[in-house]
């Protein structure tokens, strides 16, 4: 019996010892691999292991979209304010009692025409006494040249009288200038608005009578920030939108200063506005249009991703993210233009872009082929 069972003990020993030395190489194995035996396929779901931990690498789904040639436009949006092509607030050039007004609120009048008087009767009968003189000294003058010729007075005789009539001419000049101060008239063609005195108020060289306003063409004014200042010049075209409609205008002129608070240069643009349909003093949108790329390769802005080096996106290849330096172009709201590191027909990944890491494996559940414009 004790021959028998000394083989079984030796056998069982053997395995024993065998099975100390192999357990920790397998446990090793086991931890250090996919967690599967061999030949059995790694978790594509990345289940979860007790602890929170992840069995296996994750897979992410995604959504890609295909580049396709497009047309990309550089905008700039501003605002602005639409201003009369000229106003100014008329005032007398002199002081005195308003006698006349010869113009109806609201009507159109045309430049040099007669708008309101002031009394001008002293000045008028200042005008006649000095035009009666003059005609006396004429008289003398012309006796006095006669005289001349025939030797019988003096050049210096001659020059006196000469002089004193050279001198009524000058006062007669000085009346004249005085009374077409008592005149308001139109300095160019517009639209009067509305009156702020009447006939008998006494109207000093500070008293605003009425304003004239000309509408046509009729001004945009607006700003721009300055890096855009060598791309707009006199004669660039803009939109300018009222209430959503749309109208066009030229630029024709640009501040030659910059802004210092606001970094920005004003611009202003000419409209026709022949018929008048636009009020000046209203807000505006304007819209420039500085440049125009066609068979672009552009992105969603969304997409881009900023880095201390550059720019990057994520492409897919093989069934993994790959990440592309890409360098960017033209910008909108919505989109940016990549000049280098893309071309057409690229998968671009567009969404998960925080979660997205070289070689990650990826599932694209959703592929849109960019629209061709």
């Amino acid at each position: 019996m004790k021959n028998l069972l000394r083989p079984v003990i030796t056998v069982l020993t053997i395995l024993i010892i065998a099975g100390i030395i192999i357990y920790p190489k397998v446990k090793d194995k086991l931890r250090s691999g996919s967690g599967t035996p061999d030949g059995a396929p790694a978790s594509m779901g990345g289940g979860n292991m007790p602890g929170g931990g992840m069995r296996g690498q994750q897979i992410l789904n995604v959504s890609a979209l295909i580049l396709q040639p497009t047309v990309i436009t550089e905008f700039i949006n501003s605002t602005g304010s639409l201003m009369p092509d000229e106003e100014v607030e008329l005032s007398f050039e002199t002081s005195g009692k308003i006698v006349n007004i010869f113009f109806t609120e609201g009507t159109r009048v045309a430049r040099g025409d007669l708008l309101a008087k002031i009394n001008d009767k002293p000045l008028q009968a200042q005008l006649m006494k000095l035009e009666a003189q003059k005609r006396l000294v004429q008289d003398k003058e012309f006796r006095q040249r006669s005289l001349l010729d025939r030797d019988a007075i003096s050049r210096e005789s001659y020059e006196q009288v000469a002089t004193e009539l050279e001198s009524l001419e000058a006062d007669i000049m000085l009346v004249k200038a005085r009374i077409a101060e008592t005149e308001l008239r139109a300095p160019f063609d517009g639209i009067i608005g509305l009156r702020y005195l009447s006939e008998g108020s006494y109207a000093t060289t500070n008293t605003r009578i009425v304003r004239l306003v000309k509408n046509s063409p009729l001004k945009i004014e607006f700003s721009i920030n300055e890096r855009y200042a060598g791309e707009i010049n006199p004669g660039f075209p803009i939109t300018f939108s009222i209430d959503g409609k749309p109208y066009p205008a030229k630029v024709y002129a640009l501040d030659p200063k910059v802004n210092i608070s606001t970094r920005t240069i004003t611009v202003r643009a000419l409209y026709p506005n022949s018929r008048e349909e636009v009020k000046p003093g209203r807000f505006a949108s304007v819209v420039l249009q500085l440049a125009e790329v066609t068979d672009a390769i552009s992105i969603p802005t969304e997409a881009l991703i900023p880095e201390m080096d550059g720019e990057k996106v994520f492409i897919y290849k093989s069934g993994r993210a790959m990440p592309v330096k890409v360098t960017t172009g033209l910008r909108t709201e919505s989109i940016i233009q990549i000049t280098n590191g893309l071309n057409f027909g690229d998968t671009l990944l567009t969404t998960g872009i925080l979660q997205l890491r070289q070689s990650l494996p990826v599932i694209l559940d959703k592929i849109v082929v960019q629209n061709q414009q």
